[in-house]
């Protein structure tokens, strides 16, 4: 973030470099800085002759480089951006010679999502020294939380730790995901407003009794009832909650359960560093905690294994969700 930030902050101020090679897991942070170059560098009028947007599918090196060493009409600069430029990595090394001695006169931005360039090559020297070299890599999960306050911070807005962790859990780690679903509630609700899970489980989708928080509680719980009625309840909606999403979320419930176990310092505060989980949900581990000693924990874990493995096809063709999701509370409960 501070890297995104001073990137920006270099381009506001002047300081524009010939090239940058923006790459990595993360394509959120890929295509804000693209974004904002694509908007920020040149004007409206000079847009027009100066900005060329190119696809990697669509182009070679040679073509990158034909356009990158023209001259700009009636502009200081000329904007290049390759999109989707990992699409050139069998190729990508051809452009060391332009690297070498790049246009002063032209922006070129590759956007190279989901993969790195080897930072020992030659070529990834090249563009370091002449230009900048952004890696955007993907958050772990317990580091999203406190990545949501912050862009919800920058527009003015605040959002109780129950329905932030309920972004996460639901969303994942993809921020593109997760920026697409804040935007919409902010649509909805005015700057200075707080978001609450009542705002999630209306405006974007999720069941306020059957989903995985709720899931996830009532084994804790031990509460049988509660855990077959929602474990029904997925079984009907299938699309929705695919059993292969839920085994892996209840594994690593169990897998937090099995480090909390080990845990000699239980101090709230380390606990749910260890976990990676936002201390909101402290309680519910606790009450676990209890209802499910160590050797418990194991002997889930490894049937959980198996349910994973069955869920995937292997040796279970016949087996609906139902079936599946039936077995698996079985096991936990038994």
């Amino acid at each position: 973030m501070d890297e995104v930030v001073k990137i920006v902050n270099d381009i506001k101020s002047g300081n524009i470099k010939p090239i940058y090679f923006l790459m990595g897991e993360e394509p959120y942070y890929i295509d804000k800085l693209s974004d904002y170059i694509e908007e920020k560098v040149l004007t409206e009028e000079e847009k027009g002759f100066n900005q060329t947007v190119l696809y990697g599918r669509d182009v070679s090196i040679e073509d990158i480089i034909s356009t990158a060493k023209r001259y700009p009409m009636m502009a200081e600069r000329q904007v290049v951006i390759v999109k989707e430029a990992q699409d050139l990595i069998r190729t990508i090394d051809k452009l060391e010679s332009y690297a070498e001695n790049p246009m002063p006169t032209t922006v070129l931005v590759f956007c190279y999502k989901y993969k790195t360039l080897d930072k020992r090559k030659k070529l990834t020297k090249l563009l370091a020294k002449s230009g900048v070299v952004f890696e955007s890599k993907k958050l772990y999960e317990n580091q999203v939380g406190d990545w949501i306050k912050r862009i919800l911070s920058g527009k003015k807005y605040l959002i109780e730790p129950k329905a932030n962790a309920m972004l996460v859990e639901f969303l994942g780690t993809d921020l593109s995901k997760i920026n697409n679903e804040l935007e919409k509630l902010q649509i909805i609700l005015p700057a200075g407003s707080t978001i609450t899970p009542k705002h999630i489980e209306e405006n974007i989708g999720f069941s306020k009794d059957f989903n995985v928080f709720e899931l996830r509680k009532a084994l804790g719980e031990r509460n049988q009832l509660k855990a077959y009625t929602i474990a029904e309840n997925f079984a009907q909606n299938p699309k929705d909650n695919p059993m292969v999403v839920t085994t892996s979320l209840v594994f690593g419930f169990f897998i937090q359960l099995f480090k909390y176990h080990g845990l000699k310092d239980r101090n709230p505060k380390n606990v749910a560093a260890v976990l990676g989980v936002n201390p909101f949900f402290l309680k519910e581990y606790d009450v676990a905690l209890k209802n499910y000693p160590m050797k418990k924990v194991s002997q889930i874990v490894g049937a959980l294994r198996d349910i994973d493995v069955k869920s995937k096809g292997v040796g279970a063709n016949v087996l609906s969700q139902s079936d599946l999701l039936r077995e698996m509370l079985y096991k936990i409960f038994n």
